[in-house]
């Protein structure tokens, strides 16, 4: 059996997992990100087949390299991003990739506006990320059939190859919205193929929005009392009812335009203001908001059309 490890030799996973610091990244994961519970069990999973069969081929079993690209799907805000960052660092200190490289493109980057322009483009992105993670959001955005001068299908067949071909050298993750993405990969079977990861972002609670909020406002050295936070939740309870809600995102907006209500309120005001007044965020802050008054004029009661008094009016 030459150098092979014995059959009965003891492997100290725990170890090993402290050795290559996973074992921080995973907890820092965990206590960085709010809610995503499912996700980050299905990342800390990966990880541990990744350990598990790095530590299989130092004891000279068969571990053949795994396939690593991978699918994020969820709706917009909910962290696709940040974990696909964290990944990346996993995968790097796992040695899965050599290059500590995380990047970021999208249509724009990739997809040229005429003939002989979208290849460059792709092999240039791709070059950049070479020998890291090179992520892809809103990747169902790529091709657009129903545009007969659309180049994105030249991208597609580009990254199909260079998935298939330099597998060992880069790791493509993609992402986008749930429903989109899977007309996406019906219409690019290939491309389905060739991802072995499939992890779904949820919606944030009420509950989660409401702790990133207080984690934002914290960053930014504001603070809020009861009153504020309540008008927040209210807010929060509101907004996801309506169109175009992006989860965190919507929430980082919506602590920007409260601070811009803030500064304006205390500008406005003659006399003196405290530090604390320049900190806190008041309740009105958030209060002012359209959505509280779109909400008021759609749950307002409707003058009854039958009503003899309105007769005629």
């Amino acid at each position: 059996m030459g150098d092979a490890v014995r059959a009965d030799a003891p492997i100290d996973i725990g170890a090993s997992l402290r050795a290559s610091h996973i074992g921080a990244l995973l907890d820092a994961l965990d206590r960085d990100l709010i809610g995503l519970a499912p996700v980050k069990q299905r990342i800390r999973e990966i990880a541990s087949l990744l350990l598990v069969a790095r530590l299989r081929r130092e004891a000279g079993l068969a571990a053949g390299a795994p396939t690593l690209h991978m699918s994020f799907t969820g709706a917009p805000g909910t962290g696709k991003t940040t974990v696909a960052r964290r990944t990346a660092a996993i995968l790097h200190d796992l040695g899965y990739v050599r290059r500590p490289t995380f990047v970021a493109a999208s249509r724009d980057d990739l997809v040229g506006q005429f003939v002989g322009h979208t290849a460059p483009r792709t092999r240039e992105v791709l070059k950049r990320a070479m020998g890291g993670v090179l992520f892809i959001d809103e990747a169902d955005n790529l091709h657009r059939p129903e545009n007969e001068r659309d180049y994105g299908r030249e991208a597609i067949d580009i990254l199909m190859q260079t998935m298939e071909n330099e597998r060992a050298d880069l790791v493509l993750i993609l992402a986008g919205y749930g429903d989109r993405m899977q007309a996406f990969y019906h219409s690019n079977p290939g491309l389905r193929s060739r991802i072995a990861h499939h992890v779904e972002f949820p919606d944030f609670t009420i509950d989660e929005l409401l702790a990133i909020a207080e984690l934002m406002v914290r960053e930014q050295e504001y603070v809020l009392d009861d009153a504020s936070r309540d008008a927040l939740r209210e807010y929060l309870t509101l907004r996801v009812q309506q169109p175009l809600f992006a989860n965190a995102r919507s929430v980082r907006n919506a602590i920007d335009r409260a601070r811009l209500r803030h500064a304006n309120r205390l500008v406005s005001q003659p006399t003196p203001v405290s530090v604390l007044e320049l900190s806190r965020i008041d309740a009105a802050d958030f209060r002012a908001s359209r959505v509280f008054t779109d909400h008021e004029v759609a749950t307002a009661p409707q003058p009854d059309a039958t009503d003899p008094q309105l007769a005629g009016t």
